[in-house]
């Protein structure tokens, strides 16, 4: 009978808990605060603004490069008009090394309370919404990047598209260590 040799497997589970640990090793987290103003695109309804607050995490970093999830929340409005969005989805973002600027871009999925009319006509409905991102940070100071401009474009799935809201955002993100 024929015994396989015990190094090999040992050396590649030993080099595969490397990567993994050096992974989450690597991995970075950021808080951020913005200010947005959006347009609904929806008749009766003018230029909204409010707060756009959340976190991302880069699970994995390799060379240029972050891959990993943001979690946001979105308060647009006040009065008879107005979206609250929760969304969640997927990031990436590159991460040259000679520049400070990050360019990034996020698809994000979650639910989102609108209401939009005046008197006589008034849509309000929790739907499910979903988000396109683009945007650049620039690092200001070694923990601290300005998010320069940040640009979405959306929409809630059960209104047939009367509502689509485009953001423009700025703020400020605080890396963790």
């Amino acid at each position: 009978m024929r015994r396989f040799p015990q190094f090999p497997l040992r050396l590649a589970l030993l080099a595969g808990c490397l990567v993994f640990c050096s992974l989450a090793a690597s991995a970075q987290t950021g808080i951020y605060a913005e200010f947005s103003t959006s347009n609904f695109n929806a008749s009766g309804a003018g230029r909204q603004y409010g707060p756009t607050f959340g976190l991302y995490h880069n699970v994995w970093r390799p060379p240029f490069l972050g891959i990993g999830f943001d979690l946001r929340a979105t308060l647009l409005g006040s009065g008879g008009t107005k979206a609250y969005m929760g969304l969640v989805g997927p990031r990436l973002q590159l991460r040259p090394r000679l520049i400070p600027l990050m360019p990034y871009v996020e698809g994000l999925v979650g639910a989102g309370n609108v209401q939009v009319g005046g008197a006589g006509s008034v849509v309000s409905k929790t739907a499910l919404a979903y988000e396109g991102v683009a945007g650049i940070d620039w690092t200001i100071f070694p923990r601290l990047d300005w998010r320069v401009v940040e640009f979405s474009a959306g929409g809630f799935s059960s209104l047939n598209a009367s509502i689509s809201p485009r953001t423009w955002s700025t703020g400020l993100v605080l890396r963790l260590p």
